[in-house]
């Protein structure tokens, strides 16, 4: 055998060619004309050995720069957080990583209480009645969440705030593309959802507003009044959230949100460069049969023993296409699974004491950042993320503060013309007093 990893022999490919009746694998492609088959060399590198091919490859990883080495600032979505040693031991056992999906409940038991525990505990966090398997990430969690709102309340309209992350929304604007739904943006005011510009804005038409909480900038949304504003007006009220600040800040679902949805990474899902990741999907019971993706639910076998089963499965694989909900066709099994090894880990008082060091130690940060000189932009109340302005196009800023193993913030340039030389700073749990201290005086130095 030629190949390790392959299956078939020489012998298998013989039989095979005589079964149908050839002699060569040549002849398979026997209808395609000589004149356009490629007769050249492609140009990729000759084959190494797996030896060499995987020095190779580990000398390119080494080049990478990580949160382990590196004291990283970079937020804007995905976080460098504390990771329980715990939940790469279970996502690493077999019977959960190389489970696909659960269609045959009798033998996916193990599987079906993982993901009835992760959509228990979603509930939990957010204050909602139900929730999901998972969705792909949280920026599609939220594109769902507006098409859902389309078709619930049967308007062409969705208003988003200008303080969802930027990549979101042009998630949201793809979907709702497809379904000739119109996005329209309400500005923003220091930082926070300009209420008196969505009073203007939504009408008749509108079938949701969609904020963030906190939004991208780390603000506080005042979810009560949007909400109170949408209702008011027929619409829904959908609500991005960071689930770890859930920890701490009042739930979305006790603040009048219909939709609360968000991305769970923060719990012991790795960067990973940029993923995959997991989004999360949590409704009132009103909105129960119109979740997009897959619900397990609990029951009792014959001999009432208790048992997992899928459910209100919306997606259009299980139910006729022009009833179905979403096309969405798997969930995030494996990471959300991560998610409820973390969450259960930390369990509810570690959980609040993470979001508090987040809170603790971004406060420290504003402070220091304001004490030698640099304006933090918008509001008082930040989880874990600052607008600072660093006086110097955060390109030139970033590199010098890699060379002292520092990964800096996110480049607001790339989002708002009029945040140029502004960094989006995250300071998580994981950063210390010493690593803010460097970052700071990193910055004098450039101004020295």
């Amino acid at each position: 055998m030629k190949h390790r990893y392959l299956p078939m022999t020489e012998q298998d490919q013989k039989d095979m060619l005589e079964t149908i009746g050839i002699s060569s694998i040549d002849e398979l492609f026997s209808d395609i004309p000589e004149k356009v088959r490629f007769k050249g060399e492609y140009k990729i590198k000759p084959a190494k050995s797996e030896t060499s091919l995987l020095k190779e490859l580990g000398r390119l990883a080494a080049k990478n720069i990580n949160a382990q080495d590196y004291a990283s600032f970079l937020g804007a979505g995905v976080y460098d957080h504390y990771r329980p040693i715990i939940v790469d031991h279970v996502i690493s056992r077999s019977e959960f990583y190389t489970a696909y999906t659960p269609y045959q409940p009798e033998i996916s038991q193990g599987e079906l209480q993982a993901i009835f525990e992760f959509q228990t505990m979603i509930c939990e966090l957010t204050g909602m009645e139900l929730a999901n398997s998972s969705m792909y990430d949280g920026g599609t969690a939220l594109a769902e969440a507006g098409t859902l709102a389309a078709g619930h309340t049967r308007r062409k309209k969705l208003l988003v705030s200008s303080t969802v992350h930027n990549e979101s929304h042009a998630v949201v604007k793809s979907y709702a593309d497809g379904q000739y739904i119109e996005v329209v943006t309400i500005p923003h005011t220091n930082g926070v959802t300009d209420l008196d510009k969505l009073k203007e804005m939504i009408d008749g038409e509108t079938a949701a507003v969609l904020v963030q909480y906190p939004n991208f900038y780390g603000q506080v949304e005042d979810l009560q009044a949007i909400s109170d504003i949408a209702h008011e007006n027929g619409a829904l009220s959908i609500v991005s959230a960071n689930p770890l600040a859930l920890g701490l800040l009042t739930p979305p679902g006790a603040l009048g949100a219909d939709i609360t949805v968000g991305d769970a990474q923060p719990f012991g899902i790795a960067e990973s460069f940029g993923g995959p990741h997991c989004g999360y999907f949590a409704v009132s019971k009103k909105l129960m049969r119109k979740v997009p993706g897959r619900l397990v639910g609990e029951t009792n076998d014959d001999q009432g023993r208790r048992g997992y089963v899928l459910t209100l499965q919306a997606r259009e694989q299980h139910i006729r296409r022009d009833k179905a909900t979403s096309n969405i066709c798997s969930n995030q099994a494996l990471n959300a699974l991560a998610a409820s090894v973390a969450m259960t880990a930390l369990g509810k008082e570690g959980i609040k004491e993470i979001a508090y060091q987040n809170i603790a130690k971004t406060a420290y940060a504003k402070q220091a950042f304001e004490k030698a000189g640099f304006e933090v932009k918008f509001g008082p109340a930040h989880f874990n993320e600052l607008v600072v302005d660093c006086k110097s196009p955060i390109k030139d800023v970033n590199k010098r503060l890699l060379e002292q193993g520092i990964i800096g913030g996110y480049d607001l340039s790339l989002v708002d013309e009029n945040l140029a030389n502004n960094a989006l700073i995250a300071v998580t749990e994981q950063r210390t007093k010493e690593e803010i201290d460097a970052y700071v005086q990193e910055l004098e130095a450039i101004h020295a």
